[in-house]
C-alpha cells in the first residue's frame, strides 16, 4: 500500500483521528461492513473476545433520525452481553400493547410489564442514543478500529482470506484482506447481492407514513394498535417526549400527498395539535418480510437486515440483527484465537435463520391483524381473539405472548436432547441474580463473562475435573461457575438468590457448558463432568 499525504477519518466513536492513508490497516482479523446497530454490537462483541477487527462505513456519522424504536428483553440482554452498562441509554418499559378495533373495541392487551433475565420485557428507544452508546464503547477496544467515509467497491473470498477494494472518500482506492468479511451493510446488501444469495419474500402493497414527534403535551404509557380497515394505526411512546405515528395509505394517496404538513395534521387531530409538536421526521415506506437463503457463504457472513428484514408490527426487526450477532462473535473469535474448527461456523446459519423465518411469520399473522383487509374481515378477526382470550388454556398465548417463536435451536453446536432433560439444551440459560461469598451481588452473565463457561449446580466444577480435561477445557477458552441455593452450606461459590437456576440441580450434583451467548452445551451428572466436557471439546473441534 502507497502512504499519501491525504487524510481520511478513522473514528473509535465519536473521537475522530487523522491518520495517513497509508496506514490503514492492510489486514483484519474481522471486517464488518456497516456500522449501524448490527454492526457496532458485533464489533464491540470482538471487542470484548479480543479480535483485530474493521468497521466500514459509507456514511460520515451516525443518522440523527429515529427509526428502530423497540427492543425486548432478550436484546437488552445482548446489549448486556456487548458490554453496554442499563443506562448507557435512555429506554421507557412499556407494560402492554393495546389491540382495539371499531367492532370490537379493546379485543387484545399484552401484558409487557415486568422483567425477563434481568431485563424488561419490552422497551422504546431512540436509535441514535443506543448507536452512540455502542460507539462510544468502542473506544474502550484498542483491537477494534472504524473508518467512516469508506465503502467497499469489491471483494473476493479467496479461500483463506477475503481481499477487499476500498473506496474512501478524498483519497486513491485501497486494499485490505481479512479473514473473515461480514455484511452489515442493510437490506439493500451489496455484498449478499455479489454472494448471489436469493433474499425471498415479500413487499407488502401498502405504503405507510411514519410519524415521529417531539413535545406530546399528553404522552401514552403504552403501546397501541388501532386496528380499523379504513386506516390502521399503531401508536407509541418514546424516551425525550416523542411519540410515533404509522398510518396506512389509502388507496389513490400518493406520497408526495401524505407527506404535505396539512395532511399530517388532520392525521394527527385525534391524539394531538400538530402545531404543538416538533415533528422529527416523516417518511413513506413499504414493509418487507424476506430471508436470504442462506446467511453465510464461504468467508462472508450476513447479519440484521442484510439476512432478513422482519415486517414491524411485533417490533423485532433490531432484536433479531442482535440475536444473529451474539450467536456469530463467540464462534468467530473461537475459530480465529485456534479455540474451535472453522466447521463450527456453519452452525451460525443452522441455529439462526430458522428463527428468523418463525419470526416474520409471527410478525406477518399480527400485520392481518392490524391492517384486516376489510370491514368483515376485521370485525371477524377481532371478535374471534376477544372470544379466544376468554378460554383459559388459550389466554396466555396472546396476554403473555407464549406466541412467540423461542430463541429455542432444532439443530446446531450442542449435543442433541434427551428425553427427559433437567436443562434444555440448545436452549438459553436464564439470568439470575447472584451473591458472591463476598456479599456482593452480581447477575449471572457477568459472572459467566465473555468465556465457554463450566457450571457445577451445588458442586465445585473445576475440582471435579482431572488435571488433563482441566488443560484442554482452559486452553479451549472455559472458565468455571459455581452455584448454590440460597442459604446452601459451604460458602463458596456464588448463591442464586432468585431460585431461577439452582434449586433443582443442586441437591443431585449438576453440571453443564454454557457457551458464551448463554446456549446450553451440555449437561449431566456431576460425577460425569470428564466426559461432558470431553464430548463439549468434541463439538468444538468439529468432530461432533
Amino acid at each position: 500500500m502507497t502512504a499519501s499525504a491525504k487524510k481520511v477519518r478513522v473514528t473509535n466513536d465519536e473521537k475522530i483521528v487523522s491518520i495517513e492513508q497509508g496506514r490503514l490497516p492492510a489486514h483484519a482479523d474481522v471486517v464488518i461492513v456497516g456500522f449501524g446497530p448490527a454492526g457496532a454490537a458485533l464489533a464491540n462483541l470482538l471487542g470484548r473476545y479480543g479480535i483485530d477487527t474493521l468497521v466500514l462505513d459509507k456514511a460520515e456519522d451516525i443518522l440523527p433520525m429515529p427509526r428502530a424504536i423497540a427492543l425486548d428483553n432478550e436484546a437488552l440482554r445482548i446489549l448486556q452481553m456487548a458490554g453496554l452498562a442499563e443506562d448507557a441509554f435512555e429506554k421507557i418499559a412499556i407494560p402492554r400493547v393495546r389491540l382495539q378495533s371499531p367492532y370490537a373495541g379493546e379485543f387484545g392487551r399484552v401484558n409487557t410489564a415486568g422483567c425477563l433475565d434481568g431485563h424488561p420485557k419490552l422497551v422504546t428507544f431512540y436509535q441514535p442514543e443506543l448507536e452512540r452508546a455502542l460507539r462510544r464503547s468502542l473506544a474502550g477496544y484498542p483491537n477494534v478500529r472504524t473508518v467512516v467515509s469508506a465503502e467497499m467497491t469489491d471483494f473476493i473470498d479467496q479461500g483463506h482470506h477475503v481481499v477487499l477494494q476500498l473506496a474512501v472518500a478524498g483519497g486513491a482506492p485501497q486494499t485490505l484482506t481479512c479473514r473473515y468479511l461480514v455484511a452489515a451493510d442493510g437490506a439493500g446488501s451489496t455484498i449478499r447481492t455479489r454472494l448471489g444469495i436469493a433474499f425471498g419474500g415479500d413487499t407488502y402493497q401498502q405504503d405507510w407514513l411514519i410519524v415521529d414527534a417531539r413535545n406530546v403535551r399528553a404522552p401514552i404509557n403504552d403501546i397501541e394498535f388501532t386496528c380499523d380497515p379504513d386506516r390502521p394505526v399503531p401508536h407509541m411512546t418514546a424516551p425525550g417526549g416523542r411519540e410515533r405515528w404509522e398510518f396506512m395509505l389509502k388507496p389513490g394517496e400518493t406520497r408526495e400527498q401524505v407527506l404535505q404538513p396539512a395532511f399530517i395534521r388532520d392525521l394527527l387531530k385525534p391524539w394531538a395539535n400538530a402545531d404543538d409538536l416538533e415533528i422529527e421526521r416523516t417518511a413513506v415506506y413499504r414493509f418487507h418480510a424476506r430471508v436470504a437463503e442462506s446467511f453465510s457463504k464461504g468467508n462472508v457472513f450476513m447479519v440484521g437486515d442484510a439476512a432478513h428484514i422482519t415486517p414491524p408490527f411485533v417490533g423485532q426487526g433490531m432484536v433479531a440483527g442482535l440475536r444473529d450477532v451474539a450467536n456469530l462473535g463467540w464462534k468467530l473469535a473461537w475459530v480465529l484465537q485456534g479455540r474451535a474448527a472453522p466447521a463450527i461456523l456453519g452452525s451460525y446459519d443452522r441455529e439462526r435463520r430458522p428463527h428468523a423465518r418463525a419470526m416474520i411469520d409471527l410478525a406477518r399473522a399480527m400485520g392481518l391483524l392490524i391492517k384486516p383487509v376489510n370491514p368483515a374481515a376485521g370485525a371477524f378477526s377481532s371478535q374471534l381473539v376477544k372470544n379466544l382470550r376468554r378460554l383459559p388454556p388459550v389466554r396466555p398465548l396472546f396476554d403473555e405472548l407464549k406466541i412467540k417463536p423461542r430463541n429455542r435451536f432444532k439443530e446446531g453446536l450442542f449435543m442433541p436432547r434427551v428425553r427427559h432433560p433437567r436443562l434444555d439444551r440448545g436452549n438459553h440459560l436464564p439470568q439470575a441474580w447472584l451473591r458472591g461469598a463476598d456479599g456482593q451481588g452480581a447477575w449471572s452473565d457477568d459472572a459467566m463473562g465473555e468465556q465457554l463457561t463450566l457450571i457445577g449446580f451445588g458442586v465445585d466444577p473445576q475440582r471435579l475435573l482431572s488435571p488433563a480435561q482441566r488443560a484442554a477445557w482452559e486452553v479451549a477458552g472455559g472458565g468455571y461457575l459455581q452455584l448454590r441455593h440460597r442459604g446452601q452450606a459451604g460458602g463458596s461459590g456464588w448463591e442464586d438468590l432468585t431460585g431461577q437456576l439452582v434449586p433443582e440441580l443442586a441437591p443431585v450434583g449438576w453440571a453443564a457448558v454454557v457457551r458464551p451467548d448463554r446456549v446450553i452445551v451440555h449437561d449431566g451428572p456431576a460425577d460425569r463432568i470428564d466426559r461432558l466436557v470431553g464430548e463439549s471439546l468434541a463439538l468444538l473441534a468439529g468432530r461432533g
